[in-house]
């Protein structure tokens, strides 16, 4: 079955191959003969009642600095195609909020991935707390009060953006650290929003493990390590992926989290574990796919082909 996919992305002339979700789903949509299209959100529009965009024609080569030819573009009406993937990376702002609200507009005829709805209902630091018991304590809130309360039943924390993402911004701060009222400042200054306040780790030395879930069931992971002297293990950052199995503990992590994955169609999600402890859903446009792949993993971009092609003959 050959389907026509669109794509909403970051330019693909700004992604960095080796490590990118959703040029691995390219390549798997063309190795299966599936259209591509090719278009960046601003060109994402809303006519009466339709959503049009521009598009391009693309096709992709697993080739750095070479991995791309764009055909003519041309003005398509979403609600003819088969699929769309929604793949640019936040932040999670009114304007990916509002491309949100167009793309619902053709889902389900459209298959969207992931359902937009529930994209928008589900922000990576807030989705997570329907699920405290798997967490570590976490406070969200920018009331210096219940953060200092916080603090001194918990000791070391780590405080991070509500809409932060690749690890920007993220501090942590010890139990009597003589910085905590210059970041607190410096937060309230740069985020209009409540900030993540969360118990500190210790383990988080040994790896944040990033497991891919699709349609709600655990399919692969790897095991991102710091690098010295830092708290972030975003490979963005400088973490190094290895490779990992599943615990016992992150096997029911994912047996308690993916029904409800399933049910809200969220089909390609990655969650972040650390010593046992589920800290972020990512439903946006999660990564890890590549590298578990190059670390001896299986190819997940095959499964989640498998997935859309299987809801799509369903609509």
């Amino acid at each position: 079955m050959t389907l026509t996919v669109a794509i909403q992305m970051d330019h693909i002339n700004s992604i960095k191959i080796a490590g990118d979700t959703g040029f691995a789903l390219l390549l798997e949509a063309q190795r299966r003969g599936h259209r591509i299209l090719h278009y960046t959100p601003e060109r994402l529009s809303l006519r009466d009642g339709k959503v049009f965009a521009m598009v391009d024609p693309i096709e992709v080569r697993d080739e750095e600095g070479n991995h791309f030819t764009l055909g003519s573009q041309e003005r398509v009406d979403l609600s003819t195609v088969d699929a769309v993937l929604m793949r640019q990376d936040p932040p999670f702002d009114l304007a990916y909020i509002t491309a949100t609200h167009f793309l619902e507009r053709i889902h389900p005829k459209t298959l969207v991935v992931n359902d937009p709805e529930h994209v928008r209902n589900a922000p990576e630091k807030i989705f997570v707390t329907h699920f405290p018991h798997l967490m570590p304590p976490t406070l969200i809130s920018r009331d210096k009060a219940e953060i200092e309360e916080f603090r001194r039943e918990h000791g070391d924390v780590v405080m991070k953006p509500l809409y932060g993402h690749g690890g920007a911004s993220v501090f942590k701060v010890a139990h009597e650290d003589p910085n905590f009222g210059s970041l607190y400042d410096l937060f309230s200054n740069l985020f209009r929003e409540p900030w993540v306040t969360q118990r500190f780790l210790p383990k988080i030395t040994e790896g944040d493990k990033r497991i891919i879930l699709i349609d709600g069931e655990a399919a692969g992971a790897i095991n991102r390590v710091p690098a010295p002297n830092d708290i972030r293990s975003n490979m963005v950052r400088g973490g190094a992926a290895k490779p990992t199995d599943l615990s016992p503990r992150e096997r029911e992590i994912c047996e308690t989290i993916g029904p409800d994955l399933k049910r809200m169609g969220l089909i390609l999600v990655g969650i972040d574990v650390i010593d046992g402890n589920l800290t972020e859903i990512n439903v946006t446009a999660p990564t890890g796919i590549r590298a578990i792949k190059r670390l001896g993993g299986p190819d997940l971009a095959v499964t989640v082909w498998d997935v859309i092609e299987g809801k799509v003959k369903r609509v």
